[in-house]
């Protein structure tokens, strides 16, 4: 029988609120029945399932009014775990907003990547953690205050396994029986993996935070480690590791429990073939352990035949946000470099069409990165595919020192994005753009011209950053026609600067499509390496960027982009918020103190609605 005497050690999360139903996730230190509990009646209860002696359980909760603010508890076996005894903090709620067909009220997000544990975890001296002041911030506004974020997007990098705290280091040296070669300070296992979150969400202002904001995650590289799939080369490499086969299945399986799971609609829970293979076993542990196994093995096909999908669609009010899986669905061949497979980019181009205001697309890696990067990776790739040995090898070790495998080093997906992008702002009207220019600098929209630190991807004009459109044009799915949406922004992370960009297009596009890159909300870049990403801005050095490129048989992008906002390199939190037709990005950066200031503001779209 389970004990009642299990304990709350990690949670709650709340995770996905939809419509009058929520779901709730929740490690615990035994086995028995997670209830989530309502003063109006509403509610739901789950027993947990155990995998790795670990035990969590991922509760619906149904029944909920519908815009309304509900306080919750949480139960074990029917004793109150949640919210803590004497806790100082305000109640923990769940927020609905208003019946599908009347929901066209603002819509906030609130993104970044990149958070290291508190600086009581770690040895660096790093600026205040950003989520920390954010949730600190929100704690003296109502439980009804506007400023109540609708969803928290984390983007990557919540947690390091490669990059571990002093207190977990010390835990692995005190390990037995690691798998042979095992690096002293990365964690391996997935008993390893479970100590990352419990002492990255413990933080008492991140768990309230986590509590109490819905939340949807998808991983970056770190949460296996550094570099993650950047080519077949380096799969190869690693995959000759004694640790490896362990350190894979344990990551993965991993971010499944711990972030993947909550990612999940209510509905599609029951629906899910790895969670019915979970809850259906006594000890998850080989299910688990195989599927970690399974979902990397099958970056080895050509091209990756995917069993399972990370990517996933969220619906908030008029906006429609995709998060797209940047790095276990890659396609490394070269000639054939994909960001996403075949499948699983037809699955995205799907989620774009329908009936809503605003797109928003989740990447943990930025697709407009400073001009003068985006060539030097392009060119790198474009050599490191070359039919010389000792060019491509050259090239491949270049590749792998600097990190240069973010979207423009998989340029086929990259100018895919564009053209997809140029088809819903054109309402379906554009054919493939042209190439313009990306790297010679656009400093002044009306004029053209540009001058050192715009940063930007020059070539055409276009028109006023807060456009919004109003031109007609329909964009068309699989059922009836849609207008274009009055704005499209892609949420990055990653490169631990935070920056705003507009794309622009040598066909008319009358949505405005924006890069916002948020990242970190807690670390730091290397100081050295800040002059290159802001020269990577510059019109001189991405001109020059750009013309190696060219020299390698590169035509120029399908987009141009400049810079608007940034680069700023501190710990910071963005805010996106939609209102009608208009939307507009907010960028905070953390002060000495421990508060919030902002260091950008930035109107995306105007707004204005579009004839039908």
């Amino acid at each position: 029988m389970p004990s009642a005497t299990a304990e709350l050690l990690i949670g709650p999360l709340l995770r996905r609120v939809v419509g009058t139903r929520a779901t709730v996730w929740v490690e615990t230190s035994g086995p028995g029945t997670v209830s989530v509990r309502t003063p109006d009646g509403a509610g739901g209860s789950a027993a947990t399932f155990t995998a790795f002696d670990h035990h969590y359980a991922l509760v619906v909760v149904d029944g909920l009014a519908p815009d309304a603010v509900t306080p919750y508890e949480v139960f074990i076996d029917d004793e109150r775990v949640w919210p803590l005894p004497d806790s100082p903090y305000p109640a923990s709620v769940i927020r609905t907003r208003r019946r599908d067909g009347d929901d066209a009220g603002a819509v906030r997000l609130i993104f970044g990547s990149c958070r290291e544990t508190t600086q009581h975890s770690t040895t660096r001296r790093l600026r205040p953690d950003a989520l920390d002041a954010y949730a600190r911030r929100l704690m003296t506004r109502g439980p009804d205050s506007p400023e109540r974020p609708d969803l928290m997007v984390l983007l990557g990098d919540q947690v390091y396994a490669d990059n571990t705290s002093p207190k977990v280091r010390q835990l692995l040296r005190g390990r037995r029986n690691r798998p042979a070669g095992a690096p002293a300070d990365q964690v391996v296992s997935y008993d390893e993996y479970t100590k990352l979150y419990l002492e990255s969400w413990r933080d008492p202002e991140i768990r309230w935070l986590l509590a109490t904001v819905p939340s949807v995650m998808i991983f970056d590289d770190h949460e296996v480690i550094d570099d993650w799939n950047t080519s077949r080369s380096w799969r190869d490499d690693v995959r000759r590791e004694p640790w490896w086969a362990e350190r894979i299945a344990s990551g993965l399986a991993s971010y499944w429990v711990y972030q993947h799971l909550g990612n999940l609609e209510p509905e599609e829970i029951a629906t899910d073939p790895v969670y019915a293979a979970v809850v259906g076993a006594d000890d998850a542990t080989g299910v688990l352990r195989e599927f970690g196994a399974r979902v990397d093995a099958e970056s080895d096909s050509s091209p990756p035949a995917r069993g399972y999908r990370w990517s996933y669609r969220v619906d908030v009010g008029r906006t429609r946000i995709v998060v797209l899986d940047n790095r276990c669905s890659r396609v490394l061949d070269n000639g054939s470099r994909a960001m996403l497979p075949p499948d699983e980019w037809s699955w995205f181009v799907d989620q774009t069409h329908g009936d809503y205001d605003h797109l928003v697309v989740g990447a943990s890696l930025p697709w407009l990165l400073p001009p003068g990067i985006h060539h030097l990776e392009a060119w790198n790739e474009r050599l490191a595919g070359s039919a010389r040995p000792r060019v491509a090898a050259l090239s491949e070790k270049i590749r792998q020192v600097f990190d240069l495998e973010h979207w423009a080093a998989f340029h086929r997906s990259f100018d895919d994005l564009a053209e997809l992008f140029a088809r819903l702002g054109s309402g379906g009207r554009a054919a493939a753009p042209d190439r313009v220019g990306a790297g010679a600098g656009a400093g002044n929209a009306a004029s053209g011209t540009a001058g050192p630190g715009t940063g930007g991807a020059g070539g055409a004009g276009e028109a006023a950053e807060a456009g919004g459109g109003t031109a007609g044009g329909q964009r068309v799915g699989a059922g009836p026609a849609y207008p274009p949406p009055a704005s499209i922004s892609v949420l990055g992370g990653d490169v631990h600067h935070s920056y705003v960009a507009r794309a622009h297009f040598a066909v008319e596009v009358t949505t405005p499509v924006h890069q916002l890159t948020c990242s970190p909300i807690h670390n730091q870049v290397p100081a050295f390496m800040r002059p290159v990403m802001r020269l990577g801005w510059w019109r001189g050095p991405a001109s020059a960027a750009g013309a190696l490129a060219r020299s390698a048989g590169l035509r120029r992008p399908v987009v141009g982009w400049r810079k608007l906002a940034g680069p700023y390199f501190g710990n910071a939190i963005s805010t996106l918020l939609h209102e009608g037709r208009s939307a507009r990005v907010t960028v905070e950066g953390t002060r000495k103190d421990g508060e919030l200031r902002i260091v950008a503001q930035q109107a995306l779209a105007a707004g204005g609605r579009m004839p039908g």
